[in-house]
């Protein structure tokens, strides 16, 4: 029940911040769709293992990888579907925890949580890279829709 719950709540959250990003309407349902693929990557990998930065690495090359699918399918920018998708994947809950311990004047905590959450960022953002270049090397590869080679 637990994948079914963070499913929907991620695709809602995604579809949400795809109306605050003015996506296209007709483009709203892949961008739920593309963050919850992510989301539910995260969530399995972090069950897992336990290590939010690997799980984070490979939320985020998913929804690069599922961007770019949707991004050649419909023939409109990445960016569209990338932005909404990594949203559930942003660690704003330890951001904020590694701010208010600093206000507290607990600083050990703090540079816990802010080093976790400038790991998980980094890990994000390496993600979204990792995958372009994946992309980029078959496309550059000139390997056709059918498999063929275009050159």
């Amino acid at each position: 029940m637990a994948w079914v719950i963070q499913g929907v709540l991620s695709f809602l959250a995604s579809i949400g911040f795809g109306i605050i990003f003015n996506a296209p309407r007709k483009m709203l349902f892949y961008c739920g769709f593309v963050g919850m693929m992510g989301w539910l990557v995260y969530f399995a990998f972090n069950g897992m293992t336990g290590d939010a930065v690997q799980a984070s690495f490979l939320g985020a090359f998913t929804v690069a990888l599922f961007a770019h699918i949707f991004a050649k399918r419909f023939r409109t920018p990445m960016i569209i579907f990338s932005v909404a998708g990594i949203i559930p994947l942003v660690p704003g809950g330890m951001a904020y925890n590694a701010m208010r311990h600093i206000v507290e004047n607990d600083y050990l905590t703090s540079i816990s949580y802010a080093s976790q959450a400038f790991m998980v960022s980094g890990a994000i953002a390496m993600g979204l890279v990792f995958a372009e270049v994946i992309i980029q090397l078959i496309f550059r590869a000139g390997v056709g829709r059918r498999g063929k080679k275009t050159i």
